[in-house]
């Protein structure tokens, strides 16, 4: 996977952003994307996403990831891939906020780490789109994330 991480603020140290590159590799294996997918990883403030959620998505509260997808299905980019076969698959960005994650880790009992890795792993399933909308598809993709998180040694 080819993984770009912005983390202009420092809101992770150098160690962690190797470790979110190593589980961002290891849920792309597991779900068995492409080599050449791409995805972009947005570390913010919780004031940061706050105005990206109240900017794009008009809810005026701060939230721990917001998921940005390049395809969204509704517009299918298959005639491209067609044409250009090695053409990269971008899914999109993810924004992260640290400080939620934090709050989120405190709240449910995790460790910063398991928290961080729901948050990344539930963020590159939502570009896959996996939802969890209906209880059903909630289901499935909860389920996947579960899975991904425990084979990588995360466990509740």
């Amino acid at each position: 996977m080819d993984l770009e991480i912005f983390n202009d603020d420092n809101l992770i140290d150098d160690k962690r952003q190797e470790w979110v590159e190593d589980l961002a590799d290891f849920a792309a294996n597991e779900l068995e994307l492409d080599e050449n997918t791409q995805l972009s990883i947005h570390f913010v403030t919780k004031d940061g996403i706050h105005e990206i959620n109240k900017k794009y998505r008009d809810v005026d509260r701060a939230t721990d990831v917001i998921s940005f997808a390049i395809n969204d299905g509704e517009d299918s980019l298959d005639y491209l891939e067609q044409q250009i076969p090695d053409l990269p698959v971008d899914l999109g960005d993810l924004f992260i906020s640290v400080e939620i994650v934090k709050e989120h880790a405190d709240e449910y009992e995790h460790s910063f780490d398991r928290e961080l890795g729901y948050t990344i792993v539930h963020g590159i399933l939502h570009l896959n789109g996996y939802d969890h909308i209906k209880p059903e598809d909630e289901k499935v993709m909860i389920g996947l994330q579960e899975k991904i998180l425990s084979a990588y040694g995360l466990k509740k």
